[in-house]
């Protein structure tokens, strides 16, 4: 669907096109099929359900940007607020039904026999996987926990994807022997065979364009800031300790935080990529915590 549309606005006259507009459809349009089972079909027709998860989306970066609007009952005043409520509904509505639902055939059908009838037909979703899970106590998780697995996974899965994906797309065509070299590799990996019915044991086979996804994501992350917390003694280069436990100040967490773009540019730590990703991760000679590095900032 998704190179027949792009074709399609091409021949149409389009002279060049958003990817990252298409891919983002087109990620929303998978996940809903991997999570709920759903076919949307949002990538040629409007949802009401995805225009609300895109809404949301652009809401909280909005958000972000307004430091009085931090505040929980000032923002859920304000028509921002109130369009975050609306849309917040509609998603949760739409979840909480698929679950309903779903837990309503469950009971008819041993487990033993579900799993089977699903692993045949290849519709073991994400929502199945949940409404299945136990935790440690061997209680079911709820719908409320359910739910906000699947929005969680709906909301951040579609966005970093759809960007990862776009950066991929853009660095293959920079490098067009590369573009090739990839093409080929899927080509001959398929043969006759339809791409649907590519398999997960089959990504395996990908070995140059699971270099080149790879360098793509090490040079344009999708996620460009992570924070941590220690749970042990964490020892620099140089000597210096991150310490275990708590703040010399109180009693918060030592946290770090890094830059995962500006610790990834160095030629001197990555200097042959993509080829790079073909040698065993413990013969890489940098570590993200160099002392050289402008990525680490200890709070």
């Amino acid at each position: 669907m998704r190179l027949a549309k792009w074709r399609r606005l091409v021949s149409e006259g389009s002279a060049s096109l958003d990817m990252f507009e298409h891919i983002s459809l087109m990620t929303l349009d998978s996940l809903q099929k991997c999570v709920f089972s759903f076919d949307s079909n949002c990538q040629e027709k409007p949802s009401e359900y995805i225009a609300a998860i895109l809404e949301l989306s652009a809401l909280v970066v909005k958000r972000r940007e307004q430091l009085l609007m931090h505040m929980d009952f000032l923002y859920l005043l304000s028509p921002s607020g109130q369009r975050f409520r609306k849309a917040c509904r509609l998603v949760h509505d739409f979840t909480d039904a698929v679950i309903q639902e779903r837990r309503r055939t469950l009971p008819n059908h041993r487990i033993s026999d579900f799993l089977k009838a699903k692993a045949e037909s290849k519709t073991l979703d994400f929502i199945d996987v949940l409404l299945l899970t136990k935790d440690e106590d061997g209680k079911e998780l709820s719908d409320e926990d359910i739910r906000a697995e699947a929005d969680t996974f709906m909301f951040e899965g579609h966005d970093t994807t759809a960007s990862g994906l776009s950066w991929a797309l853009y660095n293959l065509a920079k490098h067009p022997e590369y573009q090739e070299r990839c093409r080929k590799e899927v080509q001959d990996l398929l043969r006759d065979r339809d791409p649907k019915e590519i398999e997960w044991d089959d990504l395996a086979q990908l070995p140059f364009l699971t270099m080149c996804i790879k360098e793509s994501l090490r040079l344009h992350p999708p996620v460009t800031v992570i924070s941590r917390c220690c749970t042990q003694d964490v020892v620099l280069p140089d000597g210096r300790v991150i310490p275990k436990g708590t703040h010399k100040k109180g009693n918060s967490r030592v946290k770090w935080w890094f830059h995962s773009q500006l610790s990834q540019e160095s030629p001197n730590c990555f200097p042959n990529w993509p080829h790079q990703f073909a040698v065993p991760p413990a013969m890489y000679k940098c570590t993200l915590f160099s002392t050289s590095s402008p990525a680490l900032v200890v709070v």
